[in-house]
């Protein structure tokens, strides 16, 4: 599988200085909401509409990802699409009195189902290892793969421990994933420092895209127990209730991506948005 690099000339034009991704997701900031836009499910233009709505909401963190066939240029266009809206709003509320510029100065991180799905037009990757896969392509060798290609876009990363819980959904089967039982606590205490011990400074736990039950709030309150770790939870959580039980468990960050996908755009999105983001507070 290989990695077809994108001309520079759809680069973005300016970058933010390096490191603030990593700065900006470990930041002490209390709960946040990260948004999950699969590229493969929407495209690049009505992404960018979903993301701007998100954001809009409150939402302080756009993913880009999750399929594993998912090519490098539909990746791409889709990390255009969403950047061009994203410094549209900022460059409209900077020439209002009463805008909120900084709002819209919300990273863009590419959420890579492998080496071929990466983008220079991001503005970070979670450079994740999936730490339960029993396939050594997910645990280094697409990571190998796409290095090089990371280095020379010069995006930010974000070392990250990606573990699967059950029932895992699709990224479990095609990522090959021993998954974590709703109750196994010791095997997540044991994930989590051991992705401390190797310097990740995020650890995401999933559930699986869809998933009927959300990762469980002992797990969760394992994983957060870990110094140097920012806990980030996705998979099953549909609603404000949801949420709130994660973040009470000790939750940084939660994602979600099946609600955007199954609302209609307008106000059933923003009504969608609006609940999930109510479980934060």
């Amino acid at each position: 599988m290989g990695t077809a690099i994108v001309p520079a000339r759809d680069m973005r034009p300016m970058r933010s200085e390096h490191g603030s991704v990593l700065a900006h997701i470990t930041a002490n900031e209390g709960p946040r909401h990260a948004l999950l836009i699969d590229p493969a499910k929407q495209a690049p233009d009505v992404a960018a509409r979903r993301a701007l709505a998100a954001v809009e909401r409150g939402t302080r963190l756009i993913l880009v990802g999750g399929s594993t066939d998912t090519p490098d240029d539909v990746v791409h266009a889709t990390c255009v699409e969403v950047q061009e809206a994203l410094e549209l709003a900022a460059t409209a509320a900077s020439q209002d009195p009463m805008g909120d510029e900084a709002r819209w100065q919300v990273p863009v991180v590419l959420f890579p189902g492998g080496a071929h799905a990466l983008s220079p037009a991001a503005d970070g990757i979670l450079f994740m290892m999936l730490m339960n896969s029993t396939d050594r392509r997910f645990l280094i060798e697409e990571q190998a793969r796409g290095a090089p290609f990371v280095r020379r876009f010069d995006l930010d990363t974000v070392p990250t421990g990606y573990v699967v819980m059950a029932p895992g959904g699709e990224v479990g089967r095609v990522g090959q994933a021993d998954l974590v039982s709703p109750d196994d606590e010791a095997r997540v205490e044991g994930y989590a420092n051991a992705g401390a011990m190797y310097g990740f400074r995020l650890l995401y736990l999933e559930a699986g895209s869809g998933a009927d039950e959300p990762v469980r709030p002992g797990l969760i309150r394992t994983a957060s127990a870990v110094p140097g770790l920012v806990v980030m939870v996705g998979g099953g959580l549909r609603d404000g209730h949801a949420v709130r039980a994660a973040v009470e468990a000790g939750a940084d960050w939660v994602v979600t991506g099946t609600l955007i996908e199954d609302a209609d755009a307008g106000p059933a999105l923003h009504a969608a948005l609006d609940d999930v983001l109510s479980g934060l507070s």
